[in-house]
């Protein structure tokens, strides 16, 4: 059998949201030592064993709960009556979800997107950066972790093509267009997303407000989207704009995996 580390590896190479689950601690009689590793995937198969019974069927049980909320969790049981075992020793094992790095895809190579690409380099975000102009991207530099991505401005399934929907999407919108801003908050609230940030100003929000509501009968309007995006820490250069953003792009982050 392959070892974790290989395991690992090939989950990640697939793009396959796993959780690892590893003993930290052991008192008294205990089927497993410290360092016992398992690996489970979303449909709760495993790979190793941290002892097998009840108490592996508990480590399961939450690596699932781990991976569908990424975040990792730390647990201890006592091995008594409630896991058929008489030992009494207790185990102790934290849960790490695997492969679950938040994605986002920026719509618009602005001075302010780019800055926002820039900064999200060496942080957990996989960035796609996004635009429908010609050519638009042949004299930006960016670093070879950013994915960039022409779409067709006639051809507005491109857009949604573009995105990886799921619960570790994050949207910003901030093209050179409103139009286009609007059609692409429209697209992103019929599908799952983390977060969706639009650009600009309340009379901006309030205006796409009205039309969610009227024109597409969104009825929430724009309550699942912020906007103005970035916290509030002054300055409007487009890099101090856009390290507002990274910082609240980061904090939504690390919030979500400490719950």
């Amino acid at each position: 059998m392959k070892n974790w580390i290989e395991l690992l590896s090939e989950f990640k190479q697939k793009r396959e949201p796993v959780a690892l689950v590893t003993v930290t601690k052991c008192l008294g009689s205990t089927p497993c030592v410290v360092g016992s590793r398992m690996i489970v995937t979303k449909d709760k198969s495993s790979f190793g064993t941290i002892g097998g019974g009840k108490l592996e069927f508990k480590a399961i049980e939450e690596a699932i709960v781990a991976i569908n909320e990424s975040r990792i969790i730390e647990s201890n049981y006592t091995l008594g009556p409630e896991f058929e075992q008489c030992c009494g020793g207790k185990v102790e094992f934290i849960i790490e979800p695997m492969n679950q790095s938040p994605e986002l895809f920026l719509f618009g190579a602005g001075h302010i997107g780019v800055e926002i690409a820039k900064l999200l380099v060496d942080t957990p975000f996989d960035v796609k950066l996004i635009d429908s102009r010609d050519d638009w991207f042949s004299s930006i530099i960016l670093d070879n972790s950013i994915t960039t991505c022409q779409v067709n401005e006639y051809d507005f399934k491109t857009f949604s093509d573009a995105v990886t929907w799921g619960n570790q999407c994050y949207v910003l919108v901030m093209t050179h267009n409103h139009a286009i801003d609007f059609n692409i908050v429209a697209m992103a609230l019929q599908n799952e997303t983390k977060f969706l940030g639009l650009i600009g100003s309340k009379t901006k929000r309030v205006r796409f407000n009205n039309m969610l509501i009227k024109e597409l009968n969104v009825k929430e309007g724009m309550q699942n989207v912020i906007c103005p995006i970035g916290l509030e820490i002054g300055g409007d250069t487009p890099k101090e704009i856009a390290i507002s953003v990274v910082a609240q792009l980061l904090q939504i982050h690390y919030q979500a995996m400490s719950k």
